[in-house]
């Protein structure tokens, strides 16, 4: 997977009078050879003259240091377009302004809390309206109304790991002239790519694997779509929720590693969730790369992996409390995807402002707990886990 795009040349045309006895102006665009993209910690930029164009006019609508990122972005998910926002729930807001009062949209049951919390008290109070369901197993395409825009899905989930079909769920979008939204944070480029399955829109908290290191904000949307394309340049432009040089040079700099995090984070993974099915204390482990996850051959057939989330439940909410004060290597706290194993308790943090019917409804109870796998030496992840369960 090419983890680079090509660096846009910044032609400056002001050339000077050789009367004068000027320099010629600097025509090459190598950023003198830096091989750390540059950051460009500008506002705004210098014009030659009236009616002529460095390429940039102001950061708000496009920034070098932004538009490498993009460009990075948008190759991973083999899209035509990325845009970089501040973060996973400035991507998700800016997504839910292509549509208007009125409108439909069928979206997953099991979504992260934040997401929920949006569709909620913003999108349902600017008149869009939501039908949630499973849509790893329901029939959704019974659900599609005559005022239906979009299937907005995760796969896996967050946090209960279901699985579902992307390119299945393609297809009832096209049939219907719907948007499929598909948010992939949990999986990341590495593994996934929705577009490919005829998905039309992806959205990632580039927070998580993307950046991979818990040091910045993130959030990315990708689209093959042009007319989509056309009013996300006009939202991004419009609302000013770019995402600021610094961050996409931290997320750039986190993406070189984005291929041998992923694959040590599973490999951990696979190897903790096997112990975890062991542990008399847990009652159930939830990790897609178990051969009895509902969703496996699923995960099979449209990723090249399985990803380094591993939800599971411990036999009593007393229990549960107790593996987030006494884990030690591994750290309690919300967030997921970077080098460092972090515990979460849902409940808590992540879904907290989910309804608790509709989190007890998909399955997120007091006994529950999400990990997300890092880096560290297996071997010391499952130590500490073991210590914590005693």
């Amino acid at each position: 997977m090419a983890l680079a795009a090509e660096t846009k040349c910044l032609h400056l045309d002001a050339e000077l009078s050789a009367a004068a006895g000027a320099a010629p102006a600097r025509k090459d665009c190598t950023h003198y050879g830096a091989i750390s993209f540059p950051i460009y910690q500008t506002a705004t930029y210098a014009h030659p003259g009236a009616g002529q164009s460095t390429g940039f006019d102001y950061s708000r609508l496009q920034n070098p240091t932004r538009e490498q990122l993009e460009k990075v972005i948008c190759s991973l998910e083999n899209g035509t377009d990325a845009l970089a926002l501040s973060s996973g729930m400035a991507a998700i807001s800016i997504l839910m302004e292509l549509f208007r009062p009125g409108d439909h949209l069928i979206v997953d049951s099991d979504l992260y809390g934040g997401a929920i919390r949006l569709f909620d008290n913003v999108s349902a109070k600017n008149g869009i309206s939501f039908t949630r369901a499973n849509c790893s197993v329901e029939d959704i395409e019974s659900l599609i109304r005559p005022e239906t825009k979009a299937i907005y899905i995760e796969t896996p989930t967050n946090p209960m790991m279901n699985v579902t079909d992307i390119a299945a769920t393609a297809g009832i979008a096209r049939r219907h002239g719907l948007l499929l939204i598909v948010d992939n944070t949990f999986m990341s480029p590495y593994f996934q790519n929705p577009l490919s399955l005829g998905a039309d829109v992806v959205i990632h908290s580039g927070t998580k694997y993307l950046a991979g290191h818990n040091d910045t904000l993130a959030g990315f949307i990708v689209t093959n779509n042009a007319n989509v394309q056309e009013r996300l340049r006009f939202l991004i432009k419009t609302t000013g929720a770019g995402l600021a040089p610094f961050d996409c040079w931290l997320t750039l700099r986190g993406i070189k590693t984005l291929a041998v995090r992923m694959e040590k984070s599973q490999q951990n993974a696979g190897k903790i969730a096997r112990w975890l099915c062991t542990q008399p204390s847990v009652t159930k482990v939830i990790y897609p790369g178990l051969e009895d996850h509902p969703g496996h051959s699923i995960m099979k057939q449209q990723a090249r992996g399985f990803g380094a989330m591993i939800t599971f439940r411990t036999e009593t909410t007393e229990k549960a409390l107790s593996v987030l004060s006494r884990v030690k290597l591994i750290q309690y706290a919300e967030s997921l995807g970077g080098v460092e194993t972090l515990i979460t308790y849902p409940t808590t943090q992540t879904h907290a402002d989910v309804p608790e019917e509709l989190r007890l409804k998909n399955g997120i109870t007091p006994t529950t707990l999400r990990l997300s796998v890092g880096i560290e030496n297996t071997d010391d992840l499952i130590c500490d886990l073991a210590q914590a369960l005693g």
